[in-house]
């Protein structure tokens, strides 16, 4: 399908790849990891052909096809409704549906054979690539993406980024390439809609290569790991939970051939500098000397899993409640987000709020963070410190600063080596910790934003969405941050490792409540997947009941039963007439057929103008007919249902 061989590519100074090699074949399900910066989405636009290899080759079969969702996709703007941009994915289909319309337009005033012919052909080659359903297709899957019937129809340019970002993942998942290459495709979705493309993903009969920070989301979609490291592709032959077990082993492999090597390098040299001044030992020293430096170096394995290198400080403990919130209603206009919900978190709570977008989880965070208006009553706690992390607080950032002058004067009285750590750990090292603000990607202002409310004094985080454009090893780093922080945390997440991993009270959104499942993440999707087993059991048990009372029901008395016998001898009467006339309406219908078929008729425009309105007339009169038979159809068997 793909071959990359001897792959060697530049970005300015510096080397990313240098005599790569990969092979993606039909079916791959592949897991591109690696740490940022390393070239992972560099190789996809090499792939599409966005950027050329300075070295190597690239080489792909003629039927290989090539969808490519990033980011870029987001500058997309039109004001078209989302169900037509998706559906340009079938664009020779729709390209032969305008076809279609043309010849039907043209027959309107100008009926002959060629056209007839035309438009059969036309018609046979759209029914061949299933035009039929292209709308029924598209559908589908942008309401698996999250989006509701009624925003099928909204034009794209009133969508955020991210929804944006769904249609034109849908549009490339309804093209069906024969290689899918996917960079992040989980940052702009809720749980809901990963667990969606998830399936939809696993069930692809084309080739995938994933970029993505998701781990669980790569365990379930990927089957072969690819891992960017020292300039090279590495192939793992499992998922990605599958590759951390297996880069263990042969980093261990390494780490002992590479000091087994060293010994033999130590011996070595102290040979040479014992004995090459001794003549009866000097050709065996050169000898060795020469040994050494034709060895073929073992590189030491790289510490590529960071360690969190600093710990939260906060000396105000806070009370035993952290927020109350009693009979809290949120509205916005005739929205209803919430009702009569109650809230109570407690001192050493660690809370993840989960669920599909729209529900309310931003709106809930501002509410408990006091920047939202309510109904209802708010109480914060004794002590209680507070510090909030959400997109919209990078505009709190000051554009004219330095990332290291941004985190000095955030006020935590810690050392530069010390907020030069914290940064490290959030991808800014060396240099970079004096990049102005201003020219931070949005990604780059997102984790400054969230160093700074690392390092607060706050006994209470409030996080929303913190994994985003953080890689795994920054989303580790984080992990490990908040497995130590003694403080109260509620965090929105749609990372389920990172939820599962920090998390020990899940919130999830229900009817317009806050509802509370007092567990890991683990632990409430087993629980939720038992719940809506017993509802669909349930509920297939009250279909059974009432179908038995109806079985059961009392036969009718016998004056009943002869009122029954004469309502059905009527209405099988009335079916028997119905069925006459329709026979004899089937019968007009094929003559009118036969009578536009003839060649006389196109020959005269009134006379085909005459034969279309009486065809017309009488098709309408049979389908009128043919409903009225169903009814009777229905009635005749519910009425002898009644006498048995």
């Amino acid at each position: 399908m793909i071959s990359i061989n001897n792959l060697t590519f530049h970005f300015g100074s510096r080397t990313l790849y240098e005599d790569a090699n990969l092979h993606i074949k039909p079916k791959d399900k592949i897991g591109l990891v690696g740490l940022n910066g390393t070239g992972k989405s560099t190789l996809l636009r090499l792939l599409v052909g966005e950027y050329k290899p300075d070295g190597g080759s690239i080489q792909m079969s003629r039927d290989t096809t090539l969808g490519f969702l990033n980011q870029d996709l987001l500058s997309y703007d039109t004001h078209e409704s989302i169900l037509k941009v998706a559906m340009q994915a079938f664009e020779e289909a729709l390209q032969l549906q305008k076809q279609i319309d043309e010849v039907l337009h043209e027959m309107e005033t100008n009926y002959q054979d060629e056209h007839i012919d035309k438009l059969a052909k036309l018609q046979e080659q759209f029914e061949a690539l299933d035009g039929y359903n292209i709308q029924v297709k598209a559908e589908e899957i942008l309401e698996g993406l999250g989006f509701t019937t009624e925003e099928l129809q909204q034009p794209l340019k009133t969508f955020s980024g991210g929804w944006r970002m769904r249609v034109m993942l849908a549009k490339i998942l309804l093209q069906k390439p024969s290689l899918l290459l996917l960079d992040e495709p989980t940052n702009h979705l809720d749980l809901p809609s990963i667990k969606w493309i998830e399936t939809y993903l696993s069930a692809y009969e084309g080739a995938l290569v994933i970029v993505s920070h998701d781990r669980e989301f790569l365990d379930k979609t990927t089957n072969t790991t690819v891992e960017v490291s020292g300039q090279k592709l590495n192939v793992y032959a499992g998922n990605y939970s599958f590759y951390l077990e297996e880069k263990e082993l042969r980093n261990e492999i390494q780490k002992g051939a590479y000091e087994n090597q060293q010994q033999q390098i130590k011996q070595a040299e102290q040979f040479i500098a014992r004995f090459k001044a001794k003549a009866t030992k000097a050709k065996q020293a050169q000898s060795r000397m020469k040994a050494l430096e034709k060895m073929d170096r073992i590189e030491d394995v790289a510490a590529d899993a960071p360690v969190v290198n600093f710990k939260f400080q906060f000396n105000v403990q806070p009370g035993r409640n952290i927020l109350r919130l009693e009979n809290m209603s949120k509205s916005y206009g005739d929205k209803l987000i919430f009702q009569n919900t109650h809230v109570n978190i407690e001192r050493g709570d660690k809370i993840a709020l989960i669920g599909a977008n729209g529900k309310g989880k931003s709106t809930l965070m501002r509410i408990i963070a006091g920047d939202e208006p309510i109904k209802g009553d708010r109480q914060l706690g004794h002590n209680v410190i507070m510090a909030f992390y959400a997109q919209h607080q990078l505009e709190s950032l000051n554009v004219e600063n330095e990332i290291l002058q941004e985190m000095v004067q955030a006020g935590s009285k810690r050392t530069e080596m010390e907020l030069r750590g914290v940064l490290g750990s959030f991808l800014f090292t060396g240099d970079t910790v004096f990049k102005k603000i201003k020219v931070l990607s949005g990604g780059e202002k997102s984790r400054v934003a969230l160093a700074k409310t690392l390092i607060s004094e706050a006994n209470f985080l409030l996080l929303d969405e913190p994994t985003n454009h953080l890689d795994m090893q920054s989303v580790n780093i984080l992990i490990q941050a908040l497995e130590q922080y003694e403080g109260t945390f509620v965090v929105i997440s749609h990372d389920r490792y990172f939820v599962e991993s920090v998390a020990n009270k899940i919130w999830y959104i229900e009817n317009h409540e806050l509802k509370e499942y007092p567990g890991t993440y683990h632990e409430y999707e087993y629980w939720m997947e038992q719940r809506e087993k017993d509802a669909k059991r349930s509920g297939q048990q009250q279909q059974a009941s009432a179908a038995a009372k109806a079985q059961a029901k009392p036969k009718p008395t016998p004056s009943q039963q002869q009122e029954l016998k004469q309502e059905l001898k009527k209405a099988n009467q009335k079916l028997k007439q119905v069925e006459g006339l329709v026979n004899e309406l089937e019968v007009k219908l094929k003559n009118c057929e036969n009578k536009l078929a003839l060649p006389s008729t196109y020959a005269d425009p009134n006379a085909l103008h005459e034969a279309t309105q009486q065809f017309n007339k009488v098709k309408a009169q049979l389908d009128k007919e043919q409903a009225a038979w169903e009814q009777l159809m229905e009635q005749v068997d519910e009425l002898e249902n009644q006498l048995k």
